[in-house]
């Protein structure tokens, strides 16, 4: 998900204002709100669709219906000449999710170019915050299989954030965020999405074929030409994809790196032409129409076809037992809610940054507690780093079950008891007394602003003194109040 730029904003302190502090979590510029806003609408239909379908294949794989279920995971189709008669669940893995990391790929690009990654300042709080999520949840799981005796492959696998599943855990919760801490969970799902990028791409890619590779980078070379060139046309574009994806597949490198790539690709800056009729850059645009198929189809067909894992009183109980299960599990829970609140408290301490006023420590716990949600890119790094042993496949993809929900029953609990403040502060943030389709948050260092306050109070003054004189006369307004009898 794309994370908005909002620096930290500087405060004056009692010496003159020679020094400044920055703030963690301030408000956001108003057009970045408004971009979080429309994209985190998509992102959290496709969460609770997401959800569904997470139920659906736990339901599917633990019923009368799971051979039918299995027959359909594993039926195979595609053109064996190019290496491409894959399974459903490996077009959904190694496909679909192509799409979803393509839209990764634009939202990183924004925020190199114009988002919180462009600025180092305002970047490392949040940049320290995630790549301490990253690493902790790693070593818990380290630590968690030295002692037991297992498998280290697993490591990567709680390092993820799902954001499309945590905002579908508020919506089923139906607690909203801030804007400000909306932001930071976007930022740090922004990050995590650039880490399980180049985890896959440098430690799951084997076996690697020079000539695919190659093509694949010289088809990536005429996309980026042609875009720079100004071509347009879906016809031109989807089929030198889809070509792109085939080679990158057939070189051994993760088919979904050629989709990240192609993201990065795309132009986020606007040009003059552009800005002077407010029409969306390129990657703008593209981003907003592949975004809803990212989420609403691409990412829950995976989570159907991948999620779908035996559940038994045994099985819960391995999850708790084995080594490689257990460091999933407590890499979630506690590796990612410790990293990312002990990064960010760590971080404000050393930069001297004050926390948003409106806001309190607790709110960032309960945003690093949601980023133990590690659904959809957990599955998938359980599958490559497994792979070869089914077995242990399943019961990662059991254990990346667990430790998210956990994640989310803890998140939900410090949320449910911050819900009340949480309302207050979305109130305030959407008011618009005005009526000038500005939040008055907004307006408060605007002197218009102000006027046009003032006479809205006092057209209200003038009838509220003109309802007192009809009341204290005995007459009647013409208004459905109660009459009044001598």
């Amino acid at each position: 998900m794309s994370a908005p730029h909002h620096e930290p904003r500087d405060t004056a302190e009692n010496d003159g204002g020679s020094r400044r502090t920055p703030e963690f979590l301030g408000r956001l510029p108003l057009p970045e709100r408004n971009f979080v806003a429309d994209a985190l609408r998509t992102e959290t239909t496709g969460g609770v669709l997401l959800l569904l379908a997470a139920v659906l294949s736990l339901i599917l794989a633990n019923s009368g219906l799971s051979g039918a279920y299995e027959d359909v995971r594993n039926f195979t189709f595609g053109p064996h000449a190019l290496h491409l008669d894959l399974t459903v669940a490996e077009w959904a893995k190694d496909g679909l999710l192509t799409v979803f990391f393509f839209v990764a790929g634009i939202e990183l690009k924004r925020e190199l170019v114009s988002g919180e990654l462009r600025e180092p300042r305002a970047a490392a709080l949040p940049v320290v915050s995630a790549l301490a999520g990253m690493v902790v949840p790693a070593l818990v799981y380290v630590v968690c299989v030295a002692a037991g005796g297992g498998v280290m492959d697993g490591w990567a696998i709680p390092m993820a954030t799902d954001i499309a599943f945590a905002l579908g855990v508020l919506a089923v919760l139906g607690t909203g965020l801030p804007s400000a801490l909306r932001a930071f969970l976007l930022t740090l799902a922004v990050v995590d999405d650039l880490g399980a990028i180049l985890v896959i791409a440098l430690f799951f890619s084997a076996g690697i074929s020079l000539l695919p590779l190659a093509g694949a980078a010289a088809g990536l070379v005429l996309f980026w030409l042609l875009h720079r060139a100004g071509v347009r046309g879906w016809y031109i574009y989807v089929p030198l994809a889809l070509t792109v994806w085939a080679l990158m597949h057939a070189s051994g490198v993760h088919a979904t790196v050629a989709g990240v790539a192609m993201g990065l690709l795309l132009r986020c800056s606007r040009t003059e032409e552009e800005a002077r009729t407010d029409a969306p850059s390129p990657a703008e645009h593209i981003e907003h129409l592949v975004r809803p198929l990212s989420a609403g189809l691409a990412v829950p067909l995976f989570a159907l076809f991948a999620a779908g894992v035996p559940i038994s009183g045994g099985a819960l109980g391995d999850v708790f037992t084995q080594p490689e299960t257990l460091g999933v599990v407590l890499g979630l829970l506690a590796g990612k809610t410790v990293g990312v609140f002990g990064g960010a408290w760590l971080t404000a301490r050393f930069t001297k940054a004050e926390l948003n006023k409106d806001l309190a420590w607790p709110d960032v716990f309960a945003v690093a507690a949601l980023s133990g949600i590690g659904f959809t890119v957990s599955l998938l790094i359980a599958e490559l780093a497994f792979e070869g042993d089914a077995m242990l496949t399943e019961e990662s993809k059991a254990a990346v079950l667990a430790g998210s929900v956990l994640a989310a029953v803890l998140a939900g609990v410090v949320l449910k008891l911050r819900a009340k403040r949480y309302r207050t502060l979305c109130e305030n943030e959407e008011r618009d007394e005005d009526g000038d389709g500005v939040p008055d948050i907004y307006e408060l260092g605007d002197p218009e602003y102000h006027l046009r306050m003032a006479a809205i109070h006092e057209a209200k003054a003038r009838e509220h003194r003109r309802l007192a004189e009809v009341a204290t006369g005995g007459g009647s307004t013409d208004d459905d109040g109660p009459a009044r009898s001598d």
